[in-house]
């Protein structure tokens, strides 16, 4: 299949080399671009360091993560913890993939309610920073990018959407907002009808939820918010 990948850099490059692996083509065009604020980051020392998203560790300035380095890690899922590790921080410890059971997982490795630093992007979900303040703890989130959506549907995009180019089969949707977003670039540049037509396979119900209130029909949500999971469903 010809597959479009919505999501930002540098994990659209990622997905496409998965999908060729996997036998398919992709179409990588971001509709959201990922940029560094370049917040000043405050003052430790914390008890632990959350991390969410793999595009919040990669906009962490050099010097932040001297800083952190000795700070036990929370990662959301193997992939964030990875590069974590690859980074220099830690000790790191691994999530579910989820971050409300995250939430869970520090909880229990830290029952003195201390001091918390969550790295994270502008656009955030509420957990794990609800369950943790309901708990108690001292919860500070520092925002190190910010994703921008793109003025215009990508004419890559916009060619095959009408068989200009070779037609285009299925979209990846890793996000709630890149799926907003790219629903509602084909709807500006006219193409919402065979935006609707192709296959939609979204990370979760919860990025699903744009497309399925425009009357779009999800071809395939993972039982669990993983890559692996939703890349096993082309299949």
């Amino acid at each position: 299949m010809r597959i479009w990948v919505a999501r930002p850099e540098p994990g659209a490059t990622r997905t496409g080399a998965r999908l060729r692996e996997r036998g398919h083509v992709p179409l990588i065009a971001p509709v959201l671009v990922s940029r560094p604020t370049g917040a000043a980051l405050p003052e430790g020392p914390f008890a632990g360091l959350i991390l969410t998203s793999g595009n919040a560790l990669a906009a962490l300035a050099e010097d932040g993560v001297v800083r952190l380095a000795g700070t036990p890690v929370f990662a959301v899922g193997a992939r964030t913890a990875a590069a974590a590790a690859r980074a220099g921080l830690g000790p790191v410890r691994e999530g579910p993939g989820d971050a409300a059971a995250l939430a869970g997982l520090i909880t229990e490795a830290l029952p003195s309610r201390g001091r918390l630093l969550h790295i994270a992007g502008a656009e955030r979900k509420p957990e794990p920073a609800a369950t943790l303040a309901r708990a108690g703890y001292d919860l500070h989130v520092h925002v190190v990018y910010a994703a921008e959506p793109v003025d215009r549907l990508p004419e890559s995009v916009a060619a095959a959407l009408c068989g200009i180019e070779s037609s285009l089969d299925a979209a990846l949707h890793y996000s709630r907002r890149s799926a907003a977003t790219a629903l509602a670039l084909a709807g500006e540049a006219g193409y919402a009808e065979p935006f609707g037509a192709i296959r939609h396979y979204c990370l979760s119900e919860d990025v699903a939820v744009p497309l399925a209130a425009a009357g779009i029909p999800i071809h395939f949500v993972p039982r669990r918010p993983r890559e692996d999971d939703l890349l096993a469903g082309l299949d």
